[in-house]
């Protein structure tokens, strides 16, 4: 844990989330979460990954040259060959955690559970493009209105906060209600 505190600013995580559509279809998420602030840099849905697949999506994820200097991920076979020489080729340094050990890659662990428990538990995904709106209704709500305890209760994107207490404390549903976004309207 001391080795990703010290250098969580040039630390990413990636990791896979399976799910399951209305007509039991398997959709596999990859997601590449920035350990600083537990931002997810980028997500991507397919239903036939490859080694291939998940070499392009490290491209997408790092565009601009803006990379991580390690990027922790598992021993899943997906990160093959092709994926091995693309962030090699980007100048990022992959660290595999040992097999059985998720706790080694806890903070994408435990987003791939919050989407889980927060949004996917909730909903039927009707296909990938269902899937794929789904995922970022709900990413913008987790990036600027769900507090995170690892970030002393703020968001991964920091809001400003108004000091005023005038005007009515409005909200906006996220996903048809499923969450909820707060805020004060003008007085």
């Amino acid at each position: 844990m001391a080795f990703l505190n010290a250098h969580a600013g040039h630390i990413w995580a990636c990791d896979w989330l399976r799910v399951k559509t209305l007509t039991f279809r398997t959709l596999y998420v990859f997601v590449v979460l920035a350990h600083a602030r537990r931002r997810v840099v980028h997500f991507h849905v397919t239903d036939q990954p490859s080694d291939l697949w998940v070499a392009q999506q490290i491209v997408e994820a790092t565009p601009f040259d803006d990379v991580p200097a390690f990027l922790i991920r598992d021993g899943d076979p997906l990160y093959g060959q092709t994926f091995s020489r693309r962030t090699h080729a980007r100048g990022i340094r992959t660290i595999q955690i040992p097999k059985g050990r998720p706790q080694c890659n806890c903070y994408v662990e435990r987003l791939t559970r919050t989407l889980r428990q927060e949004c996917l538990r909730h909903l039927i995904i009707l296909d990938e493009k269902h899937l794929t709106w789904v995922l970022q209704e709900y990413l913008a709500y987790y990036h600027r209105a769900r507090p995170h305890q690892g970030l002393s209760q703020e968001t991964p994107l920091p809001q400003p906060r108004l000091l005023s207490s005038k005007g009515t404390i409005r909200s906006r549903p996220i996903l048809g209600g499923l969450h909820h976004e707060y805020f004060r309207a003008a007085a």
